[in-house]
């Protein structure tokens, strides 16, 4: 059998191939492993988060899978960013940022070595996102193998999670729980390594790796250090050696079919807003024709809600997996689904569905049976928001309001905001209004816009006040009518700049518009005085991030600072 031409063996001799085998030879590796498929087997483990603290075991099993299959694994190391826990620092600017850290990261030794293909360990939230976009950069043969959700407790006989205990840090915060109650809900929210246990950003960016054909089929999700997981790593790394020698990429997996049928899924499951900025990034590293922004309101009238997972109802990821996740997700999907699309496995959406059938489709159902029609997720333009803005609308209930105007009153991002909530400068029929926490103000969307809706529930304003946002919404804002990632954002002068207090504000779901209701010319003197818009001062990685940092239509890809979203 010919031998596979492999980038990363160089010509013999050579003083690449020398300097290399001086190395290697001196790590133990053989004449024979030289010759192998060199997989890098992308590790975020770290001891500073539950999430991924798992990972190492995860990580040898998926190497000793890909040696059995003939290829010489190298785990490689990135940075670790776990939301709950890198927030606390550069005002939560190292959250959204540290997802283009990991794709550069990846890039520099995967490119630097020439290495031949990559499995990626995808846990927390923004790791899965960073391993499709440095998939979709280099266009080596990869796979993303999903590191599983974490068990959850209880409290007081209820279900308690980590996801739980943020939103019911508010109602600590206005003391209308104990310290020692919210003590005492976090001491038993985790009971394992993993990710929140809701569908919340991590399990809805596991869902979409696998609706984009870039897992392998009935991975996600999965409980984290279960035996199916560990089956499925060792599956992973079979498969990668198989891809490389292939020469399956992931630009011929990541069409647009395969953005199509993510966001048919996100959709289908009412996952987290951050899915859409993720997608598009993804798009963009690829650099594909693909509007993200435009697919999901497209798809909007014809992929409706079929699962309820909390937060966005009462059903576990438990439950989610238990009724076949999102290969069940897909199945129920796909009349509408571009089923040609390839996957990883090198076979067809349509072929891996193939004989499927749904385990319960109570919790997954099928679309002339959906639980909602209306979509959880909607994109919203106005004058107050000329390139986009996001509203998360989950299953939509009776309280929840359409429809909202109202004076503004204007805040900056995090505690200004929260201040004005304890004190009671925001009231019944206001539209509380937080600026400066967007991918330049921040910088890195920081802020606690999250933390500012979340107390406006604990306040008890849930649907009584508005809240109009540039800043960045946990995947687990699901009440209230909150507009989060206006864009542009207020710090490069977008309208969101020009608001003051008492400004009417309209918003109208139906209608998909947020509108600034101010004269022109009264807007334009407003521009004038203000002058050219000062980026607030950052320093080190924030600074070259806030410098850097494309525009929300691109995905918030560094490196893409100009240029509209692809139509």
């Amino acid at each position: 059998m010919e031998k596979p031409k492999l980038r990363s063996n160089f010509a013999p001799g050579s003083s690449r191939w020398a300097v290399r085998r001086a190395q290697w030879k001196a790590l133990g590796l053989s004449d024979e492993d030289m010759e192998k498929p060199k997989i890098a087997v992308v590790n975020s483990s770290s001891e500073l988060a539950i999430c991924f603290s798992h990972l190492d075991d995860v990580a040898e099993t998926v190497k000793q899978s890909v040696r059995e299959a003939g290829g010489l694994p190298f785990e490689i190391r990135t940075t670790a960013p776990s939301d709950f826990i890198f927030c606390a620092g550069g005002g939560g600017g190292y959250i959204l940022s540290s997802r283009d850290l990991i794709v550069n990261d990846i890039e520099v030794t995967v490119e630097g070595a020439q290495l031949d293909g990559m499995v990626c360990l995808s846990s927390c939230d923004k790791t899965p996102p960073a391993h499709l976009m440095a998939a979709a950069r280099l266009d080596l043969p990869t796979i993303l193998m999903v590191c599983g959700y974490q068990p959850s407790g209880e409290y007081q006989g209820e279900p308690m999670d980590i996801e739980e205990v943020f939103i019911r840090a508010a109602d600590a915060e206005r003391g209308s729980i104990t310290t020692e109650e919210i003590g005492a809900m976090a001491d038993n929210a985790v009971r394992g390594p993993g990710v929140c246990s809701g569908m919340g950003t991590a399990n809805s960016m596991h869902v979409v790796t696998e609706a984009l054909g870039m897992s392998l089929p009935g991975g996600a999700p999965v409980l984290a250090n279960s035996s199916k997981m560990t089956e499925y790593a060792r599956r992973t790394g079979e498969r990668i050696v198989g891809m490389v020698l292939e020469d399956l990429r992931p630009r011929q997996i990541l069409t647009p079919s395969a953005f199509h049928n993510a966001v048919a899924a996100v959709l289908a499951s009412s996952g987290s807003i951050n899915t859409v900025k993720h997608l598009q990034a993804t798009a963009t590293e690829g650099e594909l024709d693909v509007d993200v922004f435009a697919l999901f309101e497209q798809l909007s009238n014809t992929a409706p809600m079929l699962s309820a997972v909390r937060p966005n109802g009462n059903r576990s990821i438990e439950d989610f997996e238990a009724a076949g996740g999102a290969r069940a997700l897909l199945k129920q999907l796909e009349p509408i689904l571009q089923p040609e699309a390839l996957t990883v496995t090198g076979r067809t959406v349509r072929q891996n569905l193939a004989g499927f059938e749904v385990p319960d489709d109570e919790v997954i159902r099928p679309l002339d049976r959906p639980v909602s029609t209306e979509a959880p997720i909607v994109i919203m333009h106005g004058s107050l928001a000329p390139e986009s803005a996001i509203v998360k609308l989950g299953a939509r209930d009776a309280q929840r309001k359409r429809q909202f105007s109202g004076p503004a009153v204007v805040c900056g991002a995090g505690n200004d905001a929260m201040s004005a909530i304890n004190d009671g400068r925001v009231k019944a029929g206001d539209v509380l209004v937080v600026r400066g926490g967007g991918l330049k103000g921040g910088p890195g969307m920081a802020g606690r816009a999250s933390m500012v809706a979340f107390l406006l529930y604990a306040a008890g304003l849930e649907n009584e006040v508005a809240l109009v946002t540039d800043g960045q919404l946990s995947g687990l804002v699901n009440k209230g009518l909150v507009v989060g990632e206006v864009c542009p954002e207020s710090a490069v002068g977008g309208p969101l700049a020009l608001v003051r207090d008492g400004d009417r504000i309209s918003i109208d779901v139906d209608t998909c518009t947020v509108d600034l209701d101010v004269d022109a010319d009264e807007l334009a003197a407003r521009a004038a005085e203000l002058g050219e818009p000062a980026l607030p001062r950052a320093r080190g990685y924030l600074h070259l991030y806030q410098r850097t940092v494309g525009p929300m239509s691109s995905g918030a890809v560094l490196g893409h600072e100009t240029g509209a979203r692809p139509r």
